[in-house]
């Protein structure tokens, strides 16, 4: 067995007053998903291989209703565009082909929310594991705490004595969940198991909506180019003090197809895209701050989720951006949550002559 870290919490005594007003009972507060605190173990992985993806949404291309699992739901969308609100879908009891349909649903709103999913949530984590493999092979996050025994699931995890970043005007800080990977995420689940009252939205931008917005003749000269994506100055072991996997540099192109879908959208983000291949230091940066600028701003193409209790996000990494929010820690509060995070193909380039091994 591998040596582990873990976290555990201190919880408030309650305290209880009977008919003596000198006498004090103590009860101690049990917090339900207390088998699902991070631990860091000190295992150490050996580099990604390459692997062949085939994308579950492609099956459901096939299928008579593209939608089936939608049958009998509620779905409000979010925008007109981007993010859909569903209930009366239970995620746990999907069927395979559901799961194809579920897939291509995503690719097409990018983001999409699920109320009331806690008979899925309460199926632990080797559940989780089990329903993440069905969308392609699942990630291990390199330095960040996970479920005893379930390196893949990755946790994330703040409460009343977790540290807040205050060096900066906005937590906001959208990105690609590790685009900097040769194979980055493709279709990604979330849930919280544990939330402040208010607070901890999550922000998704659509990626395909930035890049449509553009003009033509940007857009022509975005599909020429390639990006450099690192993970050297994100990995950086805060928590566990762990580094299990080296991080590598991967180079992509700036605008992506869908490979189900065919989309076209960006695929440059702040926290991961450090330089465009071929230019100049200055050329980059100028053009890189373009991009991340106006998907900052176009609050037309972008979708604020919500959190309510026992909610599971489903998002597409390779035509959505994100950013959590950090606007809770004055309140004390937990906020716990899960992510599954299947890998994807390589980023297929829009322009289709393009060459990525040269």
């Amino acid at each position: 067995m591998s040596a582990t870290t873990t976290i555990t919490e201190t919880v408030p005594s309650l305290h209880v007053n009977g008919g003596d007003t000198t006498k004090k009972e103590t009860a101690e507060e049990e917090y339900r998903y207390a088998h699902l605190m991070p631990v860091y173990s000190k295992d150490k992985y050996p580099p990604l291989e390459p692997f062949e993806h085939v994308d579950p949404g492609s099956r459901a291309l096939n299928h008579p209703n593209q939608r089936s699992f939608l049958d009998n739901a509620e779905v409000i969308e979010l925008t007109p565009e981007l993010g859909s609100d569903v209930r009366n879908v239970n995620l746990a009891t999907l069927t395979p082909e559901q799961k194809d349909e579920l897939s291509l649903e995503v690719a097409r709103r990018g983001v999409v929310v699920f109320r009331n999913q806690q008979d899925f949530i309460d199926r632990g984590a080797g559940f989780y594991t089990e329903w993440g493999r069905h969308f392609g092979r699942l990630h291990i996050h390199p330095t960040s705490g996970h479920p005893e025994g379930h390196p893949e699931v990755h946790l994330v995890y703040k409460d009343a004595n977790s540290r807040f970043a205050t060096d900066g005007l906005t937590t906001t800080v959208w990105h690609s969940d590790f685009s900097f990977e040769l194979q980055p995420p493709g279709l990604t689940t979330f849930f919280l198991l544990s939330q402040p009252k208010s607070g901890g939205d999550t922000l998704y931008s659509s990626q395909v909506l930035n890049f449509r917005k553009l003009s033509p003749i940007m857009q022509d000269f975005l599909r020429t180019l390639k990006a450099t994506h690192s993970g050297f100055d994100s990995l950086r072991s805060t928590k566990g003090g762990v580094l299990r996997r080296d991080p590598i540099e991967s180079i992509h192109p700036v605008v992506r197809r869908h490979p189900v879908t065919g989309e076209e959208a960006l695929y440059v983000n702040k926290q991961f895209t450090r330089r465009i291949v071929g230019m100049k230091k200055e050329e980059s940066d100028l053009l890189l701050n373009f991009l991340y600028d106006h998907i900052a701003k176009s609050g037309d193409h972008q979708a604020r989720i919500k959190w309510e209790p026992m909610s599971m996000v489903l998002w597409d990494n390779r035509v959505t951006a994100h950013s959590a929010i950090s606007d809770y820690g004055h309140l004390k509060a937990r906020r716990h949550g899960a992510r599954i995070t299947p890998q994807a193909e390589r980023p297929i380039p829009a322009l289709a002559t393009m060459k990525m091994d040269d």
